[in-house]
């Protein structure tokens, strides 16, 4: 009998978007240099942005930044360095409104950027969400794989935390 996958998260989904073979090392907890100043710096975003906000929301396997309550709406926030990234952000987001809306709620998406002072609404609308499915699919498809994906070099390499396995 083979074993259940585990779950989809929204950090899956990001990596994914961003590098499949990156999500693959971290579908197989091969983790990443956590000394990486990307890394450390991310820590430190999620420490230092909104300290006010109640941070990281547990849902299943996700770990939703924060949710804040706009004039009764329930908006989902997701907290990002830059936006250099914007569609793997906006696709980890909408996987967590997907996530909150096949448990019966409804809410809104936002990205935040706090470096950059910048804000940006994300709606789960039936195209974003057929795109959210796909990604979901092609993530599972990913952790069944014996092997990662063949390296690739893109532009992401260069700040990539897992570098030490892709190149050296």
């Amino acid at each position: 009998m083979a074993a259940a996958l585990p779950p989809v998260s929204g950090t899956l989904v990001w990596y994914y978007t961003i590098c499949p073979r990156e999500c693959w090392l971290m579908c197989h907890q091969l983790n990443p240099d956590e000394d990486d100043p990307n890394i450390e710096y991310g820590r430190f975003l999620q420490d230092q942005a909104y300290k006010r906000e109640k941070k990281e929301v547990g849902l299943g396997a996700n770990r939703i930044d924060f949710i804040d309550a706009v004039g009764g709406e329930l908006v989902v926030v997701e907290v990002k360095k830059s936006s250099r990234a914007l569609e793997s952000a906006r696709m980890q987001l909408a996987h967590y409104l997907l996530s909150l809306e096949e448990n019966g709620v409804r809410a809104t998406g936002e990205l935040r950027f706090p470096d950059e002072r910048r804000r940006e609404a994300v709606i789960l609308d039936d195209q974003l969400r057929k795109e959210v499915e796909q990604t979901r699919a092609a993530v599972r498809r990913l952790m069944v794989q014996p092997q990662p994906p063949p390296v690739k070099r893109i532009h992401w390499c260069r700040r990539c935390a897992y570098a030490q396995f892709c190149w050296a």
